[in-house]
């Protein structure tokens, strides 16, 4: 069992002003994989005070000494590689062949595109030739980062390597059951050569941390990822001093799949929603299917879903693991149960867990069909190997179907027709289409509609949510 229990503030590693103990659980095993503490206001306070501190000075560094930086960054994160896929599988419950080559190599493939843009961007473009007006981007200040455990590398990775680029300082939240990827990462940081009170992190819960941080006076900016639920109240509580919100939240995927779409469309589909054990944002949890070959499909999706084992993250192989912990299980059950009730058909998986699983959040890969749009698993971000499969008649009904949600991340469309794709692309409303099953090349931003947030992160649009943009006027060169 590992003790993480001290803070990163100023460069050093700290004890917290009052300890709060924290058990950090495996959730392969449901053992204690390590022990954390929860910070205080204290604490916060401590770590925003080191990060304005630190802005004085880090704000006129140049764009080259930052990118020296993030350079030694990088090289040490790709020697630590392994240690980052253990730490993030341990507490993620994420089998360690697809976390290395997905989860870890995501962390990786952010800096080294951020160090790209970077490189390219000009901090001042200037104006209008013959003008004597001059555009000048600055970086916004003190930024309160909060991660979530889904994907934790990843969006640390795509909101520290921004705000470290633009010359900003900040104050990192990882969360509290999936900490110690952040941890690490923290290591390297200070094996870097940061300055200190660059780059801070405090352990701690939504309620405590993030709260801290979302309303502190001295915060310029927050840039969270999690719950929509969570978003909002972050929203409120944020609103008092007027600082800049850029949120990544939930989502409610559709996934379009027309008869003459590619011959695996469906069995990808599958593929893509159970990976992760189904916990991404962005996963594609509601297939619409074509009525022409809709039992072909149906078929399709069970003999694929009843392929995916479910094993242990330490073992090698292809397989998925547990869910995050026990309330996620729970949640995801109660879900599951209410499709059997409201009357969609079970064709793969279902309740409780796998068969030679007595401890472990482990849940079926499981496929309903005959979903109805306005039932709770059509309609609620189940965060979970769930897929619900929906007919329909033809492209104006596909279209109405995917809109009908809250949410709009992302959304997912196959056919072979190009016309068809750009066509029904533009009108699905959501901050991504992938099509065919297409991931988005590095670099491309990403975020949502409606309540799936606000905010882009990624490439030269991730950088311009930590910059502010000031004109000067009679400029002269």
């Amino acid at each position: 069992m590992l003790d993480k229990k001290k803070f990163y503030i100023n460069g050093k590693w700290v004890d917290p002003i009052k300890p709060n103990n924290f058990e950090v659980i495996n959730p392969s095993n449901e053992e204690v994989c390590a022990i954390i503490t929860l910070g205080g206001t204290a604490d916060t306070n401590s770590a925003v005070e080191a990060a304005k501190k630190a802005f004085v000075t880090w704000k006129e560094t140049s764009k080259e000494e930052r990118i020296k930086l993030l350079e030694k960054l990088l090289e040490i994160y790709k020697a630590k590689w392994d240690d980052m896929t253990d730490a993030i599988s341990t507490e993620l419950g994420c089998p360690k062949d697809w976390c290395s080559a997905v989860q870890t190599a995501s962390g990786a493939s952010h800096i080294e595109d951020f160090i790209k843009r970077l490189k390219e961007f000009n901090f001042e473009p200037g104006f209008d030739k013959g003008s004597q007006n001059h555009i000048v981007y600055e970086p916004i200040g003190v930024c309160g980062l909060i991660t979530p455990w889904n994907w934790p590398i990843n969006q640390i990775a795509l909101k520290v390597i921004p705000a470290f680029a633009t010359g900003c300082t900040m104050v990192l939240k990882p969360s509290e059951i999936a900490p110690l990827s952040g941890m690490l990462f923290a290591e390297m940081i200070n094996e870097a050569g940061f300055p200190q009170g660059v780059f801070n992190l405090v352990n701690g819960d939504g309620a405590g941390v993030g709260t801290d941080l979302s309303g502190h006076p001295d915060i310029d900016m927050v840039s969270f990822t999690g719950s929509t639920r969570a978003g909002k109240l972050i929203t409120k509580n944020a609103a008092d001093t007027i600082k800049r919100v850029c949120l990544e939240l939930g989502g409610k995927g559709g996934n379009i799949v027309f008869a003459d779409s590619y011959p695996d469309a469906v069995r990808d589909g599958i593929r893509n929603v159970m990976s992760n054990s189904g916990q991404s944002c962005d996963a594609p949890t509601r297939m619409l299917v074509e009525k022409s070959i809709y039992e072909r499909a149906v078929k399709e999706a069970a003999d694929e879903a009843n392929k995916i084992k479910v094993d242990l993250a330490s073992k090698s192989g292809e397989h998925i693991g547990p869910v995050i912990s026990k309330i996620q299980y729970d949640k995801i059950q109660s879900l599951i149960k209410s499709g059997i009730e409201e009357g969609a058909t079970l064709v793969a998986g279902g309740p409780d867990k796998p068969e030679n699983f007595k401890k472990g959040y482990f849940i079926k890969p499981t496929v309903f069909t005959d979903v109805k749009n306005n039932m709770r698993i059509a309609k609620e971000e189940i965060f979970g190997p769930v897929l619900s499969i929906i007919p329909f008649e033809n492209e104006d009904e596909a279209i109405k179907i995917t809109n009908d949600t809250e949410y709009g991340l992302g959304n997912y469309l196959q056919t072979e027709d190009k016309e068809k794709a750009k066509r029904v692309s533009k009108k699905l409303r959501a901050g991504i289409i992938y099509v065919n099953n297409k991931p988005a090349d590095s670099g491309t931003p990403f975020g949502g509609y409606r309540q799936s947030g606000n905010g882009r992160e990624g490439g030269t649009w991730g950088l311009h949510e930590y910059l502010e943009v000031k004109t000067i006027t009679e400029w002269v060169n």
